[in-house]
């Protein structure tokens, strides 16, 4: 029996031993019988996946409440352990601990962000303020702080590995970094803010859910959509039959909706009713509203970075990150703003002029943007993105990514038809050495729906560890990609293709992580490089000799002609100004609101105007995420952290630059000394990380010529 078992079996019965004490305060309509409450058996699942058939919305509350207690009770026995602290009995014991509450929260967390209802709704804004109050009574326990101060006072002297030293510090400036040492009266308001921080971003993610499926823009004639493609027509035919509708179309605030109609409707006023649908989502004054949640998180950010010694909140957050200081943000997207902007501005007079040719009165504005950038790439380019989307079937896009594993890392990707879901769209797979060893396992979830949040994400269901056992890792990659109609299957954008290769390489470090020691697994790095090893798979899928391994027409089984790859990457290269921009605004945006050393409330809207004029962001582009649905930063992990996909981008191009000087992308030694990269997970610096696989610190050069700004 592994380690993982023996753990969760006695968790089990320090469950029993403590299922009849009162707890009175806690008892909700949700709660059921622990006896029969499946997410606190053991797991009789292939590979240990959890047993989504048999777990109900109601099972979750009352399972993180009882798995908290047994969490509590392991913590109580390092600190009261007689025997002097050792790096044995209090740093990996203490790593050891929570697992049972652990698997129970990365199931409930996955299962709320892609298939949420009311109950699980109800569970998050319970159990998350919950949560976050049961982390601070133990990483702000004194007693339990002082064992591990004791064990890094010895750390010269006592004979550690090279990760079990890395452990020791991380878990020591942790502590310390949390507010451990802050007198008690401090202590109490930091974890009063991080209640409330946990109260206010629960909140925030719900309204924003709820504004963005109550949207709709219905379309009753045929000839406002413009030459929009027969599989897409064919998916919002089917969202306004969902919507009650006898005929027309219905369009949503979903991507895979909203871009497709601002590219293609002929309907100017519709296409911007629909763009400022998406543009003023939580910014309404009504009930949904995020701006009174914003003034008081940033705020309350502010506040706690001031407790814990930091200018800023961005300050704060840095401090642990490759790029360390908001200084550094700022000096690296200085390098790239000034090229973007003026790019963008000389694309602007490009997009206005053919409007204005057309003899379309007014002025040029957002709304309009999408629509005639696809004009142009038709007129300079004789490009138009829908004589691709035949050639990227979501199927064989799949089939692309894990033919790219396969190039790489020989892996081998085998369905497990048995596997528990929680939702039918999902596929499972076993991933599998090329020797046919076990990896791990991977959910993949494609397709939009009410129930998920936009956006596409990876979670770990289960870390990989190897204290004493191997425990191998459970991932999820998760999409919002158009759905299959009766007729049609499920097209890609070059964009939305672009983003399952994103995703999965998320999921490729997950599942190649080859620690010891779960909290350093995977994708447990700093913020500003968790996203280099998803980016630099994009690099590989638009080269002609990966799209010929996947790029094939589902009805012919042609593979896209080098002629149509050519004007592809052509017109992919104008607009690039735009797109920078777009992504950089939001990153501004993001530091503006952390760098702030004071913690006054500011007026939402006249905060972002200033912040955007400040770096003269034009009318005609907004952020890619305004405030009020900046949902990375008020209810995600990225807060002062969204300009890490600019300094991953550095990193991603610097790297797929070094595999093109090979001369073969899939340069077998390079492709090893990126494995053994991803393997070591989070157990060393992400600079570390990256001096061991390529000998030097990275360089921006590489980027610059990508994005032709030199």
């Amino acid at each position: 029996m592994n380690k993982i078992s023996v753990v969760v079996l006695l968790s089990i019965f320090l469950l029993l031993s403590c299922k009849n004490e009162p707890n009175s305060e806690n008892n909700t309509p949700m709660e059921v019988d622990m006896s029969n409450n499946p997410l606190l058996a053991e797991w009789d699942t292939p590979f240990g996946v959890p047993p989504f058939d048999k777990i109900k919305s109601e099972n979750y509350l009352p399972a993180c409440r009882e798995a908290m207690k047994i969490h509590n009770k392991e913590i109580d026995a390092i600190i009261y352990n007689k025997d002097e602290a050792t790096f044995e009995n209090t740093i990996e014991t203490l790593e050891a601990s929570g697992l049972l509450l652990n698997r129970i929260e990365n199931t409930f967390f996955a299962v709320s962000s892609a298939n949420t209802n009311d109950v699980l709704k109800e569970t998050r804004k319970i159990i998350s303020p919950e949560l976050a109050a049961h982390r601070d009574d133990i990483i702000l326990n004194t007693e339990l702080f002082n064992r591990i101060k004791s064990v890094y006072s010895q750390r010269e002297t006592i004979d550690l590995e090279a990760e079990e030293l890395f452990l020791l510090e991380e878990t020591y400036k942790k502590y310390v970094r949390a507010g451990v040492n802050l007198e008690e009266g401090k202590k109490d308001r930091l974890k009063a803010i991080n209640k409330r921080l946990s109260e206010l971003s629960t909140k925030f993610g719900d309204n924003l859910l709820d504004e963005t499926n109550d949207f709709e823009l219905y379309v009753s004639d045929k000839n406002d959509l413009g030459n929009m493609s027969v599989s897409l027509m064919a998916s919002s035919a089917e969202e306004a039959k969902k919507r009650g509708r006898k005929s027309g179309w219905s369009f949503t605030l979903q991507r895979p909706s909203i871009n497709p109609f601002l590219q293609t409707s002929t309907n100017r006023e519709y296409r911007e009713k629909l763009f400022q649908g998406y543009a003023l989502r939580g910014d309404n004054d009504n009930e949904k509203d995020n701006k009174a949640i914003i003034k008081e998180m940033t705020s309350l950010r502010v506040e706690k970075a001031n407790l814990l010694g930091y200018k800023s909140h961005a300050n704060y957050v840095l401090s642990n990150s490759m790029s360390e200081t908001p200084e550094a943000v700022y000096e690296l997207m200085g390098k790239l703003w000034t090229s973007a902007i003026n790019m963008a501005k000389k694309d602007r007079e490009a997009l206005a002029e053919m409007m204005r040719n057309e003899g379309v009165e007014g002025e040029f504005r957002g709304s309009d943007w999408r629509y005639y950038v696809e004009k142009i790439r038709a007129q300079r380019f004789n490009f138009n993105e829908d004589e691709t989307r035949p050639y990227f079937e979501f199927t064989a896009v799949r089939e692309g990514v894990f033919m790219l594993a396969d190039k790489l890392f020989g892996l081998k990707f085998k369905p497990i038809d048995d596997a528990p879901k929680w939702h039918e769209d999902q596929q499972v797979f076993e991933v599998l050495e090329a020797d046919g060893t076990h990896v791990g396992v991977i959910y993949m979830d494609f397709f939009t729906r009410e129930s998920k949040r936009g956006g596409a994400w990876m979670n770990e269901l289960r870390m990989q560890s190897n204290m004493d056992d191997f425990v191998t890792p459970i991932v999820t990659n998760n999409f919002n990609f158009p759905p299959p109609t009766k007729d049609t299957p499920s097209l890609l954008s070059f964009g939305e293709a672009q983003t399952l290769f994103h995703e999965f390489g998320h999921a490729l470090h997950g599942l190649l992580s080859r620690v010891k020691y779960r909290s350093l697994s995977g994708t447990n790095v700093p913020r500003d490089f968790v996203e280099f090893p998803s980016q630099v798979m994009e690099n590989w899928m638009s080269e002609p000799e990966v799209l010929a391994l996947y790029a094939k027409h589902y009805k012919t089984g042609e593979v896209i002609p080098a002629e149509i790859i050519r004007k592809m990457n052509d017109a992919n290269s104008f607009n690039e100004g735009f797109r920078t921009v777009e992504y950089m605004a939001a990153a501004y945006l993001d530091m503006n609101w952390h760098s702030l050393t004071k913690s006054t409330e500011k007026d939402v809207r006249s905060f972002e105007k200033e912040a955007m004029d400040k770096i003269g962001l034009i009318s005609e582009i907004i952020p890619r995420y305004r405030s009020t649905y900046y949902a990375h930063i008020f209810s995600g992990g990225y807060s002062a952290g969204y300009y890490s996909y600019l300094w991953s981008e550095v990193l991603d191009a610097d790297t797929f630059n070094e595999f093109k000087k090979t001369g073969d992308i899939f340069d077998p030694d390079l492709a090893k000394k990126y494995r053994a990269m991803l393997a070591a997970g989070g157990s060393k610096s992400g600079m570390d990380l990256y001096m061991d696989f390529l000998g030097r610190t990275p360089e921006i050069g590489p980027l610059l010529k990508k994005k032709g700004f030199n």
